[in-house]
């Protein structure tokens, strides 16, 4: 393996498809390929119906890539602010897979698909990088495991895509793995994009992640092993990562025992980014959740305070045991006046963390223009695969505008 990366801004087929393959007996010979990807047939748009991704993305975490799993840390919130930007606000669902090799603490690791991505990145916050050494991975096994163990949905108008990730090649030498040309001439079935991205600048590992995107019909980028993503920290972010913090202490849950449960997971989640994360990823996660597709991931299932203030919900229909613990010894007018008064204090803070957000922007986008070399940057590559791709789903993404 290779030194630290200190970047990142980071699927059944018929017999005669599988033919158009490389021999998974001959596979350490695989022919050279184009570096143009297979374009999907586009699907159009459905009209007033909120659009959907479903990305995952497939880690390498042996002990040289620990750069990257920082970069991830500090990125992912940006990458998602960026995807939420198509004009229809999409919703946004998240996955991992984190793999090593045989020998190692474990070789695949998953997290699958979900809007709740606090509670993915509380799990990305836990991995670290070890193991490895010896160039090859279990990259076979992981894309497996990325098309098999994720809940995929079957919406065919959904932008489903897989971004693999690190700096070895896959073992060919195991002979109970699923090769990979296999796994991608499935996922290419089921419309399932599969992108890769090369960390450093082993041949061995480019011949192998050229055809993963090839085959995926997706995009190849190539990273220094120096880094390339913008991170750029700004005076605003503390304030926002603040402010943030009292907003998310606005959410009241109600529901039963289990809808309970998943709530008090996802505040643990909250909590341990709170106190763990960096300002600056705690800033990017904010205005992230200050957008529309953002909102899923801010409130979560089951919050009182948005569910009565939208009508969607009579606060008197409430069972007095569903109610939030503090609010069940309340009168109804007291109840009502808590939740008159929590919702007025959500509106400040949200008002006064979004001007801060643009403020943010704006500084943000001064810097990168200062630098000269954004379109070089595995930010602008990553977005750049992501509208295009994404537009063969029917999502448009009008401004060239990205988040940092």
């Amino acid at each position: 393996m290779k030194s630290q990366l200190i970047a990142f801004t980071l699927i059944a087929a018929t017999a005669s498809g599988i033919a158009l393959y490389p021999s998974l007996q001959n596979a350490a010979t695989l022919p050279a390929v184009s570096n143009n990807p297979v374009k999907l047939p586009p699907i159009a748009a459905i009209a007033n119906q909120q659009q959907h991704i479903e990305v995952v993305f497939v880690l390498d975490t042996t002990g040289s890539m620990g750069g990257l799993i920082k970069a991830a840390k500090e990125k992912i919130w940006s990458i998602a602010s960026n995807m939420a930007a198509a004009e229809s606000a999409p919703e946004i669902r998240m996955g991992l897979v984190a793999y090593r090799d045989r020998g190692d603490a474990y070789v695949t690791r998953t997290v699958d698909l979900s809007s709740d991505l606090d509670s993915v990145y509380a799990t990305l916050m836990d991995f670290q990088a070890d193991g490895g050494g010896d160039s090859p991975e279990s990259v076979n096994q992981a894309l497996d495991d990325a098309l098999n163990k994720i809940s995929w949905s079957r919406d065919q108008n959904s932008y489903k895509v897989i971004f693999v990730v690190g700096d070895a090649p896959p073992h060919m030498d195991y002979q109970d793995d699923v090769k990979y040309p296999l796994t991608l001439a499935k996922a290419r079935a089921r419309g399932i994009v599969v992108n890769s991205i090369q960390c450093g600048s082993s041949s061995a590992t480019t011949h192998r992640w050229k055809q993963i995107a090839q085959l995926g019909s997706g995009h190849y980028f190539q990273v220094e092993q120096a880094g390339s993503a913008v991170a750029i920290a700004t005076p605003y972010d503390e304030k926002i990562a603040r402010l943030s913090k009292q907003l998310d202490d606005t959410r009241l849950y109600y529901g039963g025992k289990e809808a309970k449960e998943k709530q008090r997971k996802k505040m643990l989640a909250t909590d341990k980014l709170h106190a763990d994360s960096s300002v600056e990823s705690l800033a990017r996660r904010a205005a992230f959740n200050a957008s529309t597709s953002g909102k899923a991931n801010s409130l979560g299932e089951g919050e009182l305070v948005d569910a009565v203030n939208s009508g969607r919900v009579d606060l008197e229909s409430i069972k007095k045991d569903q109610l939030p613990e503090p609010m069940q010894a309340m009168s109804p007018s007291t109840q009502k006046a808590l939740i008159a008064d929590t919702a007025k204090r959500r509106s400040e803070l949200s008002e006064e963390i979004g001007a801060l957000t643009r403020q943010r922007a704006g500084y943000l986008e001064e810097k990168v223009a200062e630098s000269g070399d954004a379109e070089a940057s595995l930010d602008h590559k990553i977005f750049s695969a992501v509208r295009k791709q994404a537009k063969e789903k029917g999502l448009k993404y009008e401004s060239d505008k990205m988040a940092y």
